[in-house]
């Protein structure tokens, strides 16, 4: 073998990229305790969604108070987009993280003890808020501290949302069957250790001096380009519809949590397992613009479904229109952020212009999750916010049809572009 075919072969080796396995073995501890405390915090949406009818019944909530718990968990999100950068320029990562893992802990305990739909309506703010300033740091602990090349530690960082997506519900279903305040707790108790390991364990912030600074409206300002402006809204569209199956679902199939809960275990796993494996796929094929296009379109098929399933009364209907729209929705997750981030012209940094993104299309999930009860009281039907969530998917449809950056129809995908897009959860 010839001195360059070694250099050659010493490169390919260099560049090689570790299994799962690989990439697992040689995190250290700091990296593993921020994935535990990441996979407590992607089950927040999912443990609530199989104790609805419970939560209903033992506090006698009406639908329209049902629907606040997620309505409000995402609006304090929408709003904490413009917080997160500029807390963690401010305060440091590790504060900003630690904060918000101490704020889910308290708002996960006291909903275990509420005595009216109030008052968890009111927890669930602190929750979001606790979510929000979490996840927006944890990406970049994880990222920082790992060990070989980044594509392993954002290997990690997705089995932590996919583990996260798919147990959030089978928890909140199996302790939902002893008590609708069972699945509170033990989250509460889950992130106590994660906070903890994370206190303890991750490294102290650096000096105020090092960071990129970041001020609370430059979200807002990253808007004023076209793309990212346009997707935004598209996207605002969708996780409307998206919201509408979160919290409308429970209430229509109207089942015991075990078997909620198994419904959106499918939609969890489906969710995680399409935006890593399919989207890049899709995108190889039609562009990522193109994957968007096709994906909003089948899962306003999947509404349609819903509403077919609501409107004869099938409830297995409901189910798998739940379970298929994790598909779309993965795919949707990573290419739509793919699209939004092709907009990035250096000018400003990649995760202000997430944020203001993510602004947008939190803003659409808040309001849909508001709105959903009170379309079903308005129309008289619980089969309108099925039809109106396919509304919407028409909407995204032709908004994002305006996106003319060229850099928006590449046929790769970030790998990173499946993490930001699961921050909404």
């Amino acid at each position: 073998m010839t001195l360059t075919e070694n250099q050659s072969a010493a490169a390919v080796a260099d560049h090689h990229e570790p299994s799962l396995l690989e990439a697992f073995r040689q995190q250290p501890r700091t990296v593993w305790v921020t994935a535990f405390a990441a996979v407590i915090a992607f089950m927040g949406i999912g443990l609530v969604d199989p104790i609805l009818n419970s939560i209903a019944e033992a506090l006698d909530a009406p639908p329209s108070k049902l629907t606040l718990l997620f309505g409000v968990y995402v609006g304090i999100q929408c709003v904490a987009m413009l917080l997160t950068g500029w807390a963690a320029y401010r305060f440091g990562p590790k504060r900003t993280l630690t904060t918000g893992l101490v704020l889910i802990i308290v708002a996960a305990g006291i909903s275990s003890l509420a005595d009216s739909i109030d008052q968890l309506i009111a927890y669930r703010v602190l929750w979001g808020l606790g979510n929000a300033l979490f996840i927006a740091t944890a990406l970049a602990f994880i990222v920082s501290a790992a060990k070989g090349s980044q594509h392993g530690a954002i290997m990690l960082y997705e089995a932590a949302l996919g583990v996260g997506l798919a147990v959030g519900p089978l928890l909140g279903a199996l302790l939902g069957e002893w008590s609708w305040r069972a699945p509170f707790g033990g989250t509460a108790i889950l992130m106590l250790i994660g906070a903890i390991l994370c206190a303890v364990m991750l490294p102290a912030d650096a000096p105020h001096t090092e960071r990129v600074p970041v001020r609370i409206i430059d979200p807002l300002k990253a808007l004023r380009n076209r793309t990212l402006l346009i997707t935004g809204i598209g996207s605002a569209f969708y996780t409307g519809a998206l919201f509408t199956v979160i919290a409308w679902a429970p209430i229509a199939m109207g089942l015991r949590p075990i078997y909620a809960g198994m419904v959106f275990f499918g939609w969890g796993l489906l969710t995680a397992l399409a935006g890593v494996f399919i989207a890049p796929g899709l995108a190889r094929i039609v562009g990522q613009k193109g994957g968007v296009l096709i994906a909003i379109t089948a899962y306003g098929l999947v509404m349609a479904l819903a509403a077919v399933g609501t409107m004869t009364d099938t409830v297995w209907l409901i189910g798998l229109a739940v379970i298929l729209s994790g598909l779309p929705s993965g795919v949707l997750n990573t290419l739509f952020t793919g699209v939004a981030m092709s907009a990035g012209d250096g000018s400003t940094p990649r995760s202000v212009s997430s944020a203001g993104y993510s602004f947008l299309r939190w803003m659409g999930a808040a309001i849909a999750a508001v709105l959903v009860a009170h379309l079903a009281e308005w129309f008289g039907s619980h089969t309108a916010p099925w039809w109106f969530a396919t509304a919407y998917c028409v909407v995204a449809v032709a908004v994002v049809s305006l996106v003319r950056n060229p850099a928006a129809d590449a046929h790769a995908v970030d790998e990173d572009a499946a993490l930001i897009g699961a921050e909404e959860y």
